[in-house]
């Protein structure tokens, strides 16, 4: 049988699955929500019924989708809703496996063809928050009738839906939303806001509806985190299905650890996001910065930092690399000696950032999910100096030392992007005798880099590129001769010795301290 509220009711998920409260079908719709994505089943949809399974918060969201029926959509209205998360993973180095059903969805309406039945969402005073996640390219400003039906834009969506429930109410400041984008944006609220104001402008809306769109409603920057690959393999999802006795369409994993940072300083605000108090993975906060500073240096840094050298060293997955006891110790003396004493600031105490980075090991030994380092390596050349260009300056500023492992890092990535364009225009390097493409807009400046001025001057070449940097990182001094020892060592022993060299000098190092 399918999922749906009949079967729930089957002895075989007795003692194996976390199931909704009795009561969560009637609860009130309370959150309006762009995007039927993995990541919003996976974290603040769960977050949400993790809550009214608590008796907080007691509302469901309507799921708006914006492209035509089908798929999803479908799935949710013959599932009444209801989806299962199986949430695997390591947490403080203990084994999590989870099974929750979620029946936070109450319904999801399909913008192009039930454009007017999400416009009379906009009449329910119950109508609280809207969540959104439309990808980054959701929160950009597009010319767009807000009269249309529908508008084509999410924010154009967003403020029609807006201006109706300024019209129904009166203009009663009461009745304005919490706006909580969840697009991997920098200040995604905040820009989403200028968007809304200026479509606001070119549609000729009036000046009391622009001053209540701005001051009766709340548009909270914020930051997630989470790891949902979504669908298991289908010899995962068959045995599960079988176990349970209930076939899902909407079943997906996601890992253990969970964070959604919203920014707010405003009591009415966190009374409505209520969802907070039953979930330590929401933070609400009137400065998220440091959150996502912690996630950029730590996690997303480390993994910029690795994912070269570990591939070359012939680990295909994160969880491949974490069962070699060299790297596992090379990845944690990254984090906690270098990395970790970069960043503390008044903002970050040394506390926070080494329970941030033991989560991050956590992450990294989750044996559930297959993270190719591959697939890490994309656009490579960008994320290593958006990610860890200030870590290598700040590390260096503070102790007047070169961070050896943060080089070797680099050292490989400058070895990994030793490509030679093929036949189909791509950049491809070769390792043991394998050839493997090297996706990243500067390939070609690399694979130039390489040819011109070979392996003797490539590591000044790179770092005095500013256009890579927007610095000369050969300015550090002693920074050029670390790279250039490690791209040596590499070249001449390989990944592996290199990652065992690093360690055990390090030991020796800090043995020394």
């Amino acid at each position: 049988m399918k999922l749906s509220q009949q079967a729930l009711k089957l002895p075989t998920l007795k003692g194996k699955v976390v199931l909704p409260t009795a009561n969560a079908f009637s609860l009130p719709e309370k959150v309006l929500q762009f995007g039927t994505g993995v990541l919003l089943r996976g974290l603040p949809d769960f977050l949400i019924n993790k809550a009214n399974n608590e008796g907080v918060f007691n509302g469901r969201i309507v799921i708006v989708k914006s492209t035509n029926g089908g798929g999803d959509a479908e799935v949710y209205n013959e599932q009444d809703g209801l989806y299962t998360l199986c949430i695997r993973g390591i947490e403080e180095k203990q084994r999590v496996d989870e099974i929750h059903i979620s029946a936070s969805v109450s319904r999801v309406l399909t913008a192009a063809t039930e454009w007017d039945e999400i416009i009379q969402c906009a009449e329910n005073p119950d109508m609280q928050v809207i969540i959104s996640n439309t990808t980054e390219v959701g929160i950009t400003f597009t010319n767009d009738n807000i009269h249309a039906t529908p508008p084509s834009s999410f924010p154009g969506k967003l403020l029609a839906f807006l201006y109706h429930r300024f019209k129904f109410f009166n203009k009663d400041v009461t009745k304005g939303m919490v706006i909580v984008p969840t697009e991997l944006v920098p200040n995604n609220a905040d820009k989403l806001l200028s968007i809304v104001i200026e479509l606001a402008h070119q549609n000729g809306l009036e000046t009391s509806f622009i001053d209540w769109l701005e001051n009766a409603n709340h548009f909270c920057n914020s930051l997630v985190d989470r790891i949902v690959p979504g669908k298991l393999s289908a010899d995962e999802q068959n045995q599960l299905q079988n176990e349970l006795g209930y076939e899902d369409g909407l079943m997906i994993m996601s890992e253990v650890y969970a964070l959604w940072a919203i920014q707010a300083n405003d009591d009415e605000v966190k009374n409505i996001l209520s969802f907070a108090d039953a979930n330590e993975s929401v933070v609400i906060a009137k400065d998220i910065n440091k959150f996502r500073e912690l996630k950029l240096r730590l996690l997303n840094g480390s993994h910029t930092f690795t994912c070269g050298l570990a591939f070359l060293a012939g680990f295909d997955t994160v969880k491949d690399a974490m069962e070699n006891a060299d790297f596992a110790q090379f990845i944690q003396q990254l984090m906690f000696d270098e990395i970790v004493p970069s960043i503390i600031s008044d903002a970050i105490t040394e506390a926070e950032a080494i329970n941030f980075a033991n989560k991050v090991l956590d992450r990294y030994r989750n044996a559930f999910i297959d993270h190719h380092w591959l697939s890490i390596t994309a656009q490579y050349s960008s994320k290593m100096h958006l990610r860890n260009t200030a870590v290598i300056q700040q590390y260096h500023q503070r102790f007047a030392e070169v961070p050896s492992l943060m080089a070797l890092g680099v050292a490989a990535h400058i070895l990994f992007m030793c490509g030679e364009q093929g036949a189909d225009g791509k950049y491809y390097g070769t390792v043991n005798g394998h050839k493997y493409l090297i996706t990243d807009a500067n390939a070609a400046l690399y694979a130039s880099s390489w040819k011109d001025v070979g392996a003797t001057m490539i590591v000044n070449n790179i770092l005095s590129n500013n256009d890579l940097w927007q610095t000369d990182l050969n300015t550090i001094t002693g920074f050029s001769q670390e790279v250039n020892y490690w791209l040596q060592i590499l070249k001449e022993n390989g990944a592996v010795a290199a990652i065992k060299l690093a360690v055990a000098t390090n030991n020796l190092v800090e043995h020394e301290k």
